[in-house]
């Protein structure tokens, strides 16, 4: 196993672990290790992925997986939309140019997808954060149904800010970073 120069774990150090199926992050200077998603996390990725690819504007793409670059961290994003140009061999996207982060929310990363990632996401400066929450969460109002996406833009003070909450069964209309309507039950299987 691949042991980092220093104290702390950097992007650069994630090309010297294995192909073995985990997702490796580095968040915070940690080496965090998660393995593969179950097929309905894939099934939201999927689906959701379909809904923005086809309402991105000119410019712009989406990427399921792939590691934002924010100084030596690496966290990844269920999907992210960038601008290009793209460097398609790279380690990953630089924050400067991923214009939204999406999480969905598993049992296991929950707290990641919650608290951690959005911080580091806000540091890099990415002007947009949404997070699916897919299973029961603290905070769900009575009657709320599953899944629930919420949309954050980060504010001039560097913080996110909630700009929708749309539970499923009603159709969400959302316009950062681009126009896109969808009701959230139309992404269960």
């Amino acid at each position: 196993m691949h042991v980092p120069a220093s104290d702390r774990w950097t992007a650069a150090d994630l090309d010297h672990l294995p192909e073995n199926g985990l997702r490796y992050e580095v968040l915070n200077g940690q080496l965090v290790v998660n393995a593969a998603p179950k097929p309905i996390h894939q099934r939201f990725v999927l689906e959701l992925g379909e809904r923005l690819n086809k309402a991105l504007p000119e410019g712009l793409h989406m990427l399921p997986g792939v590691g934002v670059l924010i100084g030596d961290d690496e966290p990844i994003p269920d999907l992210l939309v960038c601008a290009g140009p793209i460097l398609w061999d790279a380690r990953g996207v630089p924050a400067g140019q991923v214009k939204l982060v999406v999480e969905i929310v598993s049992r296991s990363t929950a707290a990641m997808d919650r608290r951690i990632k959005p911080d580091l996401y806000g540091e890099g400066g990415i002007p947009n954060y949404w997070r699916l929450e897919t299973s029961r969460f603290k905070g769900q109002l009575p009657g709320e149904e599953l899944p629930v996406l919420f949309a954050y833009a980060l504010t001039e003070e560097g913080e996110y800010e909630q700009v929708a909450r749309c539970p499923a069964g009603r159709m969400a209309k959302l316009n950062l970073p681009f126009d896109l309507t969808l009701d959230p039950a139309d992404l269960l299987p």
